[in-house]
């Protein structure tokens, strides 16, 4: 198994980590992670976005089908409903 170090921060930038994760975790392992650790909203849906690629990463795509390398950085954003 691979690792990569990463920083996972929010959309407004108010929270931010590095860590280290193994390439099989999915967007959705990455979400979920992060709502637990900064206790964010969770009747909200989040999506995860690599800052340098600009890609959404889906919920059931792993960080390694993605090619997430060292240092990159991935943002939880919510995804907003138009209502």
């Amino acid at each position: 198994m691979s690792e990569v170090n990463v920083i996972i921060r929010t959309a407004d930038q108010t929270r931010k980590a590095e860590v280290s994760l193994d390439i099989s975790n999915t967007g959705a392992d990455v979400i979920q992670a992060s709502v637990d650790n900064w206790s964010l909203p969770t009747d909200t849906d989040y999506s995860l976005v690599s800052t340098s690629s600009g890609k959404t990463i889906t919920p059931n795509s792993t960080l390694g089908k993605n090619e997430i390398k060292d240092g990159d950085i991935l943002e939880v954003q919510p995804v907003l409903v138009a209502g």
